[in-house]
């Protein structure tokens, strides 16, 4: 059997649904795409008898994948959200040369927030909340990395997940795996085993594909001190933090504060890896969120802290984005939360565009997904005034399963001409598409040159991805929780209660 994966082809190749990467609750769909996703299903059907080919073998192709894009134009326009749209010659849907141009590229692919769990062990123990909670995720069948396995369900949320849906079923050239705001005690993926996943990818002879972040959360007694030993034994790429987090649900903390901020920001520096990723936007589930989660989680700091801290790269995680409130067209006023938060405090503190604040994709870039109208506006900001060198590629998966459609997606995203008229946002070339996608990231990760067109050259990864494309069975499943059901046995996985 070719396909081992849905093989009467019900999944659609472009994700559009509730799945969340465990920070927040799964949001509802908008009516716009319930009917986008309906309007897609129906086409991949009626296109797939036009070509001859079942419907597994349609959806697998660039032809499915340009389908459905052009379906959820179609759905999104009906609804009057034309301020953005994926630019597919309506060709596409049918003719794989069509398809293959809009769809493929060659651009370097750094997707600088990676995440997995490694229960298969950990979360086992008797004194554990266990992981059974995992099986009934739609997800859960892994049949491919442990077909008889009593645990196969729990592999799926692995390292061999990870390398499969990461680099294969994906044009992803280079991740970062990261962390997320427990303490070590609770860490659902420990530093280990994070380098564990980095060997993992390397014996495939990746040629140093994965980089891991040390996670410092400095109102956690210790975390600052472990920072040197973190960065000598794992070799760190760069710092994670979240302003958000608290173990006792007491006040968060700033980057500008004295008490936490100067400190964390110090040791960065001493250690010789001046690069520090901050979440901020999305709100953290219990217990690890403070009394005001969304006040933390707004961005009135970083512009002060870039300001002070002009030799420390900031890496703003979400972009600042809040999935509770609906983006438009920035205004100078009193932002405590979301993007405009963030283009708030650089401009109140003199940051041009360019200068040492990233804006990260991860999550975001999934959520505007379904909203291109409201993608437009997050992403005309995001250029317009964080600058276009300085946005940069995540995709928070593999919470929403392998990357590959927010890569297709956003290879053909583009603001609509009036749009880019009345706010001044730029056109999204396909050169400045490559600098998102991957050499942005480049600078502050300190890659040469050489590295990334190493990268390119193709190494035994790339290899093995091509042999693999000439017959793909992707899942198309999202990992993350899509249901308040999903959503609370993931926060059991983590410890929480």
């Amino acid at each position: 059997m070719r396909f081992r994966h849905d093989p009467d082809g019900c999944r659609l190749p472009i994700k559009v649904d509730t799945t969340t990467n465990g920070e927040f609750a799964p949001r509802p769909l908008e009516r716009s795409s319930r009917a986008a996703n309906a309007l897609a299903s129906d086409r991949a059907g009626a296109n797939a008898k036009r070509a001859g080919v079942s419907r597994r073998s349609f959806l697998t192709s660039t032809c499915g994948a340009a389908s459905t894009l052009l379906a959820f134009n179609e759905a999104h326009a009906a609804a009057g959200k034309t301020g953005g749209f994926f630019d597919i010659p309506l060709a596409a849907a049918l003719e794989p040369a069509a398809a293959d141009t809009a769809l493929t590229g060659r651009e370097f692919i750094f997707d600088i927030q990676g995440h997995h769990v490694n229960p298969v062990d950990r979360w086992r123990a008797p004194s554990m909340f266990t992981a059974t909670g995992l099986k009934f995720m739609p997800q859960s069948k892994c049949d491919y990395l442990d077909p008889d396995g009593e645990w196969g369900h729990v592999k799926c949320f692995t390292g061999q997940a990870f390398a499969k849906e990461m680099f294969l079923d994906s044009d992803t050239d280079m991740a970062v795996l990261t962390f997320t705001p427990t303490t070590y005690e609770d860490m659902p993926l420990t530093d280990d085993e994070a380098a564990a996943t980095r060997e993992l990818v390397e014996a495939m002879d990746g040629n140093h594909r994965l980089l891991v972040h040390g996670r410092v959360v400095p109102n956690i007694d210790g975390d600052i001190s472990r920072m040197a030993e973190l960065h000598e034994q794992w070799n760190v790429s760069a710092w994670k933090t979240y302003t958000q987090a608290s173990v006792d649900g007491s006040e968060g903390w700033w980057l500008d504060d004295e008490e936490y901020g100067a400190p964390l920001i110090q040791k960065a520096r001493d250690t010789g890896v001046n690069v520090i990723c901050i979440h901020k936007g999305l709100p953290l589930p219990t217990p690890f969120m403070t009394r005001d989660n969304r006040l933390y989680g707004g961005c009135r700091d970083v512009g002060k802290a870039a300001k002070a801290n002009p030799d420390i790269d900031f890496i703003i995680y979400h972009s600042g984005y809040d999935i509770k409130d609906k983006d438009g067209p920035f205004a100078p006023g009193d932002h405590r939360i979301g993007v405009d938060s963030l283009i708030q405090s650089l401009i109140e503190n003199d940051i041009p565009p360019n200068s040492n604040v990233y804006a990260e994709l991860g999550t975001t870039w999934r959520y505007l997904m379904r909203d291109p109208q409201e993608a437009a506006h997050v992403m005309g900001k995001l250029l317009k005034y964080v600058g276009e060198d300085r946005v940069v590629w995540g995709t928070d998966s593999i919470w929403y399963g392998s990357p590959q459609d927010q890569i297709q997606a956003f290879r053909t995203f583009q603001i609509a001409p009036e749009f880019r008229e009345q706010y001044g946002y730029p056109e999204i070339t396909p050169e400045l598409r490559a600098r998102i996608f991957g050499l942005n990231a480049s600078k502050p990760y300190r890659l040469s040159t050489d590295e990334v067109q190493e990268y390119l050259g193709g190494d035994m990864v790339a290899r093995e991805r091509e042999n693999y494309r000439n017959e793909p069975d992707p899942t198309f499943l999202t990992y993350g929780p899509r249901t308040r059901r999903e959503f609370l046995d993931f926060l059991r996985l983590k410890g929480h209660s």
